[in-house]
């Protein structure tokens, strides 16, 4: 398995993986799948503002996806990123989501930016653990702002600094 940068051959495989994810996870509280105009829209959205759409590629086959953008659309946030993190459901807890969420990071320093924030499902539990191991401590917790599934969802705000502090630390 390998990560790298997502091509639009791959948009077919990401809008698969992305449509499970709607319809039966609460990784996003989307409710209605998608087509693949709107990926294809989504992706050269991303690739014109610079913000990278990496995929976990096993064996030739997207396997999973990441990305990030912006965290809020004012100014002062632009050193803010928040990203997203999809594994097709045969292949989780295979490692793939710690191999894209590391290459996430380093690409978000590699663009010089300060802050990665994750908006999780306060239930996902894989989820928050696999953040946890790299460093993203959780900042806020808004309890029952989402519905999905018929029932209330909390949702988790984690955050990572990228880059050194004035003291030199990264936190």
């Amino acid at each position: 398995m390998i990560v790298r940068p997502a091509s639009k051959s791959d948009l077919p495989l990401i809008l698969g993986i992305y449509n499970d994810a709607v319809l039966n996870t609460t990784a996003t509280w989307n409710e209605t799948p998608v087509d693949l105009a709107n990926r294809k829209v989504w992706f050269e959205a991303w690739r014109a503002a610079g913000f990278p759409v990496l995929v976990a590629d096993d064996n030739g086959s997207v396997a999973g996806y990441s990305s990030f953008g912006d965290f809020r659309p004012f100014e002062g946030y632009r050193m803010t990123i928040e990203h997203s993190l999809y594994v097709a459901a045969d292949a989780r807890r295979k490692g793939l989501g710690t191999a894209l969420l590391n290459a996430l990071i380093e690409e978000a320093r590699k663009l010089g930016k300060r802050a990665m924030i994750g908006g999780i499902d306060g239930s996902n539990a894989p989820s928050i653990s696999l953040h946890a191991r790299f460093g993203f401590a959780e900042v806020g917790r808004l309890s029952g702002v989402g519905v999905k599934f018929g029932r209330p969802l909390d949702l988790v705000l984690l955050q990572k600094m990228l880059q050194p502090e004035k003291n030199g630390r990264v936190s």
